[in-house]
């Protein structure tokens, strides 16, 4: 996986907890910094656990299922992307909470980040080099949820929908992309 595939499934990754700050910077009153990095921080660091415990589980299986594990990359990124454009499409609200405590963010962090897990599989499959991978996915995710936060604040929930619903596209075309790649029919 090369550092632009690398980069897309970082921002792919984030657009879950990027939709969830939106929604956070929209309930605040009186946005500080703290707020903003808080929120970074959590979702940053989940989100580049989720992948490296993926990966150790993967890496258990990997001697079993090496002959099909570009179809489960495809598969498993095409469940997390279709997932995601289902939820940018629906037209159910999310409530707001203006709180951000750990038993507000906790389970939050942990709902952004379940996605992240499965990649982290599928890295497994791939043989990424995972400390830099989730590092970088890490740190993508801590910025993009800074920014969601300040973007929720100032513009409301506008731009939910369309980051979730980009999120799910990339990632279906990365798995896409693997797949092919295996295939013999991308070069």
């Amino acid at each position: 996986m090369g550092l632009l595939e690398l980069f897309l499934t970082a921002v792919g990754l984030s657009m879950d907890a990027f939709a969830v700050a939106i929604c956070k910077g929209l309930s605040v009153k009186e946005l500080r910094p703290k707020h903003m990095v808080l929120v970074g921080a959590y979702f940053g660091i989940f989100q580049g656990m989720m992948p490296l415990i993926g990966y150790l589980l993967g890496s258990r299986f990997l001697v079993y299922i090496v002959s099909v594990d570009h179809w489960i990359a495809f598969v498993l990124l095409g469940i997390i992307g279709f997932n995601m454009i289902r939820e940018a499409c629906s037209k159910e609200e999310e409530e707001a909470n203006d709180r951000f405590d750990f038993k507000t963010m906790f389970p939050l962090a942990i709902a952004t980040s379940i996605d992240a897990l499965a990649v982290g599989v599928t890295f497994a499959f791939l043989q990424v080099d995972i400390v830099p991978a989730v590092s970088f996915i890490g740190v993508i995710t801590f910025v993009l949820s800074m920014v969601g936060v300040k973007i929720g604040h100032v513009f409301g929930v506008r731009f939910k929908s369309k980051a979730e619903f980009f999120g799910g596209l990339v990632l279906i075309l990365i798995g896409l992309k693997i797949l092919l790649e295996h295939l013999g029919i991308l070069g």
